[in-house]
């Protein structure tokens, strides 16, 4: 009787440490999320009055795919922009924690170095550089280097560098964490069965970070939908306090381009399944 009512009580005293992070999560996250809902299906004005609603159903909806002309683009824009940028982030992340997993002298100043593009590249320093056009390397060499597919991809590479190295330094600490982890033993009897580099990578290393991937891919989807050089994002604003469209119309567009990021990790997610799936 007495373990028993020592188990309820920690119970009890996790639910009591809990209970901070759950009262601040109803406030200030769920009914924000849920007012937005609602607001999304009203014509919303603010006057002297305070905040004055009328409802007009799904009309708002309807106006954002049939009469928004610049939204729609830009969420083709940022369709075939995410996948590229989520793959390439990755995979750079990727042979860059691996570069960084060696064994040489000094290797905690390189861990270093490329990490400080997170901290120094804040979302207004990075807005400001992509504004004078230093995110992007241009030039005789872009030109005479673009030629087929792999000259599309590394002109895209060149073009979006900055962003690039900014968005990978969290997925590179995620990744080396992971690698260093692996068992080394599993190599080294790899190895002495014969496996080349090439089949150690594929068959061992890559596969144990398939966990790894996903979580890179879902930090690298929500980072760049979220960071203020989206432009979607400043749509959204733009249309919050506009007097021909309004707050309504803006929770509209917040929640079409939630609904198509959260759709966009789920696509993600499969693939990740499915390889992890075929790999073993």
């Amino acid at each position: 009787m007495r373990k028993l009512f020592q188990s309820r009580h920690i119970e009890n005293t996790g639910y009591l440490f809990v209970l901070p992070w759950i009262i601040g999560f109803l406030i200030f996250t769920a009914y924000p999320i849920f007012y937005s809902l609602y607001l999304s299906f009203y014509k919303v004005q603010i006057g002297n009055n305070g905040i004055v609603t009328t409802w007009i159903g799904l009309q708002n909806y309807v106006q954002a795919f049939t009469g928004d002309i610049d939204f729609i683009s830009e969420l083709g824009t940022y369709l075939q922009q995410i996948f590229i940028f989520s793959l390439l982030i990755v995979i750079l992340a990727l042979l860059i924690a691996m570069m960084l997993n060696q064994k040489i002298r000094g290797i905690s100043i390189f861990r270093t170095i490329f990490f400080l593009p997170v901290i120094i590249v804040s979302g207004p320093v990075l807005q400001k550089l992509e504004d004078l056009g230093m995110t992007k390397i241009t030039g005789q060499t872009q030109q005479t280097a673009v030629t087929g597919i792999f000259g599309i991809l590394l002109s895209f590479v060149m073009n979006n560098l900055v962003i690039l190295l900014w968005f990978t330094g969290v997925p590179i600490l995620i990744f080396l964490a992971a690698l260093q982890k692996q068992d080394i033993n599993i190599f080294e009897a790899a190895r002495i069965d014969g496996a080349g580099a090439w089949e150690v990578f594929w068959k061992i290393t890559l596969p144990g970070l398939s966990s790894m991937i996903l979580v890179n891919m879902v930090y690298v989807i929500v980072s760049y939908s979220t960071a203020g050089t989206n432009p979607i994002i400043g749509t959204i604003s733009k249309n919050m306090f506009a007097q021909t469209t309004g707050l309504g119309y803006s929770a509209s567009l917040a929640w079409i381009f939630f609904v198509l990021v959260a759709t966009t990790i789920g696509l993600m997610a499969g693939i990740v399944h499915l390889f992890e799936k075929r790999s073993r």
